[in-house]
C-alpha cells in the first residue's frame, strides 16, 4: 500500500517536473523568437528609413531640376519678350522719325503752296485785265469784219457751220467706206476665230453603231433553247419584236439584225432577260417583250430628259422629250443623232454668247433642229419640214421653228439663230471620226496609205493601223541605218500630205530591228 502510494506520488512529481522543464524550454524558445523578430523589425525599419531618405533626396533633385527648367524657360520667354519689346520700340522710333520728317516736308509744302497762291492771285488779276482788253479788241475786230464782209456775226456763224457740216459729211463717208472695207476683210477671220473658240470649248465623243446587235450566251445549249422545238421559240420572238435572229456558228453568241434601232434594242434586252430567266417558250416570250417595250418607253423618256438637262434647256413639251429620247437610238452616217443634237446646241449657245445673242434660244434651236428625224419614218417629207410642223403644232417659239425648218437652207432664214444652228451642225458633222465614211472608200484609203509607204526603198512591210490614223513601217536593217529612219519618216509623211486627202493627222512610225539568233547544241 505504501509502495503504491509512493509510486503514484513519484509519478505526479515527475510529471510536474517534466511540465516545468517543458514550460521553461518553450519560454526560452519564445523569448528567442521575440528577440529575433524585434531585431528583424528594427532592421526592416532601418532599411525603410534609408530607402525613404533616398527617395526624398531623389524627389528633391527632381523638384530642383523642374525648377531649373521652369526658370530657364521663363528666362528664355522673358528674353524673347524683351527682344520683341525692343523691336517694337525700334519700329516706333523709326515711325516717329519718319513722322517728324513728313511733318517737316508738309510744313515746307504748306509754305510753298502759300507762296504759289500769292503768285497765282497776282497772275489772276493780270489775266483778268488782259481778258478785258482782249474782249474789247475782239469786239472792235468783229465790227470791222462785219463792215468789210457786209455780214452779221450770226450769218457768218451759220455759213461757217454749213461749210463744216458738208466737209464733215465727206470725211464721214470716206471713214464709213474705209471701215466697211476693213470689216469685209476681217469678217471671215473674225468668224473663223469665233467658230474655233466655240469648238475649243465643246468636246464630244462619237461612237459608230451598226444595224446588228450581238447577244452573248452562257453556253452553246442555249442556242437550241432559243430556237425551240421546230423553231417555234425563234419564230415567236421574231414576230413579237420584228427583228431577225441569226443563229450561226459564232461560239456562244447570236446576232439580232434589223434597221429599226429601237426595236433592235428591245429585242436585245428581252433576249438577255429570257436567257437569264431560263424559261423560254412563246407565252413567256410575249410577256417579256411586252414588259421590255414598256421599260424602253421609260428609258426613252429618261434619255430625252437627261439630254435637255445636259444642255440646260427647260420647259420642253412631253412629246418633244419623248422624240428626243428616240434620237438616242437613231444614227446619221454612223453619228448618234442625240449626241449630235446636244453638241449642236452647245456650239450654237457658245457662239450666240460670243455674238451677244440669247444663248438659251440658240441652245433650244440646236437641240431641236433634228427632231424630225425621230418621226420621219412615219410621215412623208424632209426631216426639217416634219420637225418644223411638229414644233409649230405644239406652240413652239417661231424663231425656233424657223431655225429647224431652215438649217439646211430649205426655207429663208429670218433671224441669226438658224445661221448659228447651220454652222454648229456643219461643225459637229465635220469633226474627224464623227461620221462614218463608206466601207469601200475606207478600205481604199488604208490600202493607198500602205502602198505609199511600201514605195520607198528599204521598206520591208507597212501596216495601216488605228483606222488609218497611224502607219507603221518596218525597214530592212541592212539597207536603212538608225539615222536614215528619221529621214525616211519625214519623206513618207511629206508624200502622204501631197498625194492623199484625209481628216486629222496620220502618225508615221518607222521601226528598224536587228535580231541575232543562235542555237545551243
Amino acid at each position: 500500500m505504501n509502495g503504491t502510494l509512493l509510486i503514484v506520488l513519484f509519478s505526479v512529481l515527475a510529471g510536474i517536473a517534466g511540465f516545468a522543464v517543458a514550460w521553461l524550454v518553450l519560454r526560452r524558445i519564445a523569448n528567442t523568437r521575440i528577440a529575433n523578430a524585434e531585431e528583424l523589425s528594427k532592421k526592416i525599419i532601418s532599411e525603410a528609413e534609408k530607402e525613404a531618405e533616398i527617395k526624398k533626396k531623389e524627389a528633391l533633385l527632381e523638384a530642383k531640376e523642374e525648377w531649373y527648367k521652369a526658370k530657364s524657360n521663363f528666362e528664355r520667354e522673358l528674353q524673347n519678350k524683351r527682344n520683341d519689346i525692343q523691336k517694337v520700340e525700334k519700329r516706333l522710333q523709326d515711325k516717329e522719325s519718319s513722322v517728324d520728317k513728313r511733318l517737316e516736308s508738309l510744313a515746307k509744302r504748306e509754305k510753298d503752296i502759300q507762296f504759289r497762291e500769292r503768285t497765282l492771285s497776282g497772275r489772276e488779276k493780270g489775266i483778268t485785265l488782259r481778258e478785258q482788253e482782249l474782249e474789247k479788241a475782239i469786239q472792235v475786230q468783229n465790227e470791222k469784219l462785219e463792215r468789210i464782209a457786209q455780214m452779221t456775226a450770226e450769218e457768218a456763224k451759220r455759213e461757217l457751220k454749213e461749210n463744216l457740216i458738208s466737209e464733215a459729211k465727206v470725211e464721214a463717208a470716206a471713214m464709213i467706206k474705209e471701215i466697211k472695207e476693213i470689216a469685209e476683210r476681217n469678217a471671215e477671220k473674225d468668224a473663223r476665230e469665233l467658230i474655233i473658240q466655240a469648238i475649243y470649248r465643246c468636246a464630244a465623243d462619237h461612237a459608230v453603231e451598226s444595224t446588228v446587235s450581238v447577244v452573248n450566251l452562257p453556253n452553246e445549249e442555249m442556242k437550241g433553247r432559243i430556237i425551240g422545238r421546230e423553231g417555234r421559240n425563234i419564230r415567236s420572238f421574231e414576230t413579237a419584236t420584228g427583228i431577225d435572229v441569226i443563229v450561226d456558228d459564232t461560239p456562244e453568241a447570236v446576232i439580232l439584225s434589223g434597221y429599226d434601232p429601237i426595236r433592235r434594242e428591245v429585242a436585245r434586252m428581252a433576249l438577255e432577260k429570257l436567257i437569264t430567266d431560263g424559261r423560254i417558250h412563246p407565252t413567256r416570250i410575249e410577256e417579256i417583250v411586252e414588259k421590255t417595250q414598256k421599260e424602253m418607253e421609260m428609258l426613252i423618256r429618261e434619255a430625252g430628259e437627261q439630254a435637255a438637262f445636259d444642255v440646260g434647256v427647260q420647259g420642253l413639251h412631253a412629246e418633244v422629250i419623248k422624240l428626243l429620247g428616240k434620237l438616242k437610238y437613231r444614227t446619221s452616217y454612223g453619228q448618234n443623232v442625240l449626241q449630235h443634237s446636244k453638241e449642236v446646241a452647245i456650239l450654237a449657245g457658245l457662239m450666240a454668247a460670243e455674238l451677244g445673242l440669247d444663248p438659251n434660244l440658240a441652245k433650244r434651236s440646236g437641240l431641236l433642229h433634228d427632231i424630225g428625224k425621230a418621226i420621219d419614218r412615219e410621215t412623208e417629207g424632209t426631216h426639217t419640214e416634219i420637225g418644223a410642223n411638229f414644233l409649230s403644232r405644239l406652240g413652239e417659239n417661231p424663231i425656233i421653228v424657223n431655225a429647224v425648218a431652215s438649217h439646211h437652207g430649205d426655207v429663208p432664214q429670218e433671224t441669226p439663230y438658224p445661221v448659228l444652228v447651220q454652222a454648229a451642225d456643219a461643225i459637229s458633222g465635220a469633226r474627224p471620226g464623227a461620221r462614218r465614211e463608206p466601207l469601200e472608200a475606207y478600205i481604199k484609203r488604208l490600202e493607198k496609205l500602205e502602198e505609199l509607204a511600201d514605195s520607198f526603198k528599204g521598206v520591208s512591210k507597212a501596216f495601216a493601223i488605228q483606222a488609218g490614223r497611224e502607219v507603221r513601217v518596218i525597214v530592212e536593217c541592212e539597207t536603212i541605218d538608225d539615222l536614215a529612219t528619221t529621214i525616211l519618216a519625214g519623206d513618207i509623211a511629206k508624200k502622204i500630205e501631197q498625194e492623199m486627202e484625209y481628216p486629222g493627222q496620220i502618225k508615221v512610225t518607222v521601226i528598224r530591228e536587228t535580231r541575232a539568233t543562235e542555237f545551243a547544241k
